[in-house]
């Protein structure tokens, strides 16, 4: 039997650690996922991003926040009675986590009962970040909402 001396021993655990190395590479190639960025203009964004902070501070101040609920029509956002189409304006961006493509932006009117819906038709099973923002009485609020389309 031949004796295995340290010289031996290193070469066999540089050995195990590039086989180790490889192996993560092939067994978990990172290029196979979607990463997208969120936004296209990402850096002009980060710029102005104190807005949003201040957006959604003032949103967490507010004792009564817009919901939103799933239904089989879609997505319904409904707001407090104390903002409406009068003193408000209000946008939505609806980001497809794992597809830009599918990302949904829009201006909207709220209807009768202060509500509006995002139609079923427009979703697309998976997950999306719901981004809504409005203004009332120039103070600028925003409320993120993580959902899950079924």
């Amino acid at each position: 039997m031949k004796n295995i001396s340290w010289g031996h021993g290193v070469i066999f655990a540089l050995a195990a650690f590039m086989i180790f190395i490889l192996s993560m590479l092939f067994l978990f190639p990172s290029g196979k996922q979607n990463s997208e960025l969120v936004t296209d203009n990402y850096y002009e964004e980060e710029l102005e991003y104190q807005t949003v902070i201040d957006a959604k501070q003032a949103a967490d101040t507010l004792k009564i926040k817009p919901q939103y609920s799933q239904n089989p029509a879609g997505i319904t956002i409904k707001f407090p009675e104390n903002v409406n189409n009068g003193n408000s304006k209000f946008h939505f961006v609806l980001n497809r986590t794992d597809d830009k493509n599918l990302d949904i932006k829009k201006d909207i009117v709220l209807d009768a009962t202060n509500s509006f819906l995002i139609p079923k038709a427009v979703l697309v099973n998976g997950n999306y970040t719901l981004r809504l923002s409005w203004t009332k009485d120039k103070t600028a609020y925003r409320l993120d909402y993580d959902v899950i389309w079924k």
